[in-house]
């Protein structure tokens, strides 16, 4: 089926139901805030192939549905938003149960039936959009997808086109130019941050061999995200991953850099939920010790399945939650837990839900850094404004950006001309840093600035 003939479909389907410089001058003199009222709204998609399966949670992708919705308000002004879907990412069981291409059209019958649920609507702020409709669209995602257990960043994910146009409609409509401006004054404290520099974090997922793993520390990548939790028994998982973190300390293990406080190149391993005990856990843990590598962990994220709810704070590495922080509410409670940080993905979870998230991680003291959906590089530059303006991660003096699209998608390079940014200096990875200049900042990073691409779907 054919991406226009798809969109029919899936429209009848939702029918059924600079080290630490704090910025200051980013105060909204505005006296009043203009609601917007969204008029017409219409979405698309199209699929993008990875040049090899990329490997998470025992299970694997092959490609990523790229999907847009155009929003249009009284006044006449049309915006569009831009989402990368991920499936597998946001609902394992999701991913499980259906056709890769099954899924991703659940995912977007639900962005088409958000769309029917706004249309006419009024709003004082984007961030009431996803406030009001969730509730609602996660029962209609439980429906259409037979599963009562549907995990919220199911529907984040499926919302992010939607709210990324919301906040570039309301940002028209109230002359806000620039992502400082955006941030509701409630959220500005965990987001006050210029950084000159952010570090860019590769993937390596499962199938990702050695010798190009050698390349990427060869380019000077120094804080590299390792997926373990591999397919198996837990048994199985644990002899894999320890083996793939003895391979990998072999042959990187020894490296230097300037960008971090140890001199040491940085782990961060991303378990996505598969380990199903602390103990299990701890026996890698023991592993890294045991071959040398456990001082070179920064970061565990998401090692237990959301059910889990133990007190983490007796592990020594700093244990960071992603997919179970769903909310700011589910934030908490991880911290309550002791994760020590939090993956925000403005990419994935929304822009609205991401600035809860982060202020509420700022107000108990807790880290924070981007991680990434393999997204477009459209999207990357949305993460980007989030990751440069957050407090420097533990052991750096600069934010965390998570990208790996470069190594996933098979026409990276014709999607890059799709961003406002394209061939500008701070879409540049050098020696595994993206450097921000005046310019990005003026620019938010080109978020504001139409994309050709993306809006001749709507024309």
């Amino acid at each position: 089926m054919n991406r226009r003939n798809f969109v029919k479909s899936a429209t009848a389907i939702a029918a059924l139901g600079a080290v630490g410089i704090e910025h200051a001058d980013c105060v909204d003199k505005r006296k009043t805030i203009k609601s917007f009222r969204i008029t017409a709204t219409r979405s698309d998609f199209e699929r993008e192939p990875l040049i090899r399966k990329v490997g998470f949670k025992g299970n694997y992708l092959s490609e990523l549905w790229q999907s847009a919705v155009m929003l249009q308000g009284d006044s006449g002004i049309r915006k569009t938003g831009v989402s990368t879907q991920s499936v597998l990412w946001s609902d394992a069981e999701v991913f499980a149960a259906n056709s890769e291409p099954a899924g991703n059209a659940l995912m977007f019958a639900l962005t088409e039936r958000a769309l029917q649920m706004i249309k006419g609507q009024t709003f004082d702020s984007p961030l009431d959009i996803v406030e009001n409709i969730m509730e609602e669209l996660t029962d209609y995602g439980r429906k259409i997808t037979g599963n009562p257990h549907l995990r919220k960043t199911f529907i984040l994910n499926a919302l992010v086109s939607v709210d990324n146009a919301a906040w570039l409609l309301y940002a028209a409509e109230n002359g806000v130019k620039t992502f400082d401006n955006l941030i509701p004054p409630a959220y500005r404290t965990a987001l006050s941050r210029h950084h000159n520099k952010v570090a860019a974090i590769p993937l390596i997922s499962y199938n990702v061999p050695i010798d190009e793993i050698i390349r990427i520390a060869d380019d000077g990548y120094f804080f590299l995200k390792i997926k373990i939790g591999q397919a198996g028994t837990q048994e199985e998982m644990l002899q894999k991953d320890m083996e793939r973190l003895s391979e990998i300390r072999k042959a990187i293990g020894n490296r230097t850099t300037p960008h971090t406080k140890s001199g040491k190149l940085l782990y961060y391993l991303d378990a996505n939920g598969r380990y199903e005990k602390k103990e299990t856990l701890q026996r890698l843990i023991d592993h890294a010790k045991k071959i040398g590598a456990f001082d070179q962990i920064a970061i565990i994220e998401e090692p237990f399945p959301e059910t889990n709810e133990e007190d983490v704070s007796d592990l020594e590495p700093i244990i960071a939650a992603d997919e179970s922080a769903h909310t700011d509410a589910d934030a908490l409670k991880r911290i309550e837990a002791g994760y020590r940080a939090i993956a925000l993905k403005a990419i994935a979870k929304t822009m609205s839900m991401t600035m809860k998230i982060a202020q509420t991680a700022h107000k108990h003291k807790v880290a924070c850094f981007c991680a990434d959906l393999t997204v477009n590089p459209l999207l990357m530059e949305w993460n980007k404004n989030v990751a440069a303006r957050l407090l420097p991660f533990p052991g750096l003096d600069m934010g965390l950006l998570e990208t790996n699209g470069s190594q996933n998608y098979r026409n990276w390079d014709k999607m890059s001309t799709y961003s406002p940014s394209y061939g500008m200096p701070w879409t540049k990875i050098n020696n595994g840093v993206f450097l921000l200049d005046k310019e990005y900042y003026n620019r938010s990073g080109g978020i504001f600035e139409p994309s050709q691409h993306y809006d001749d779907w709507f024309k």
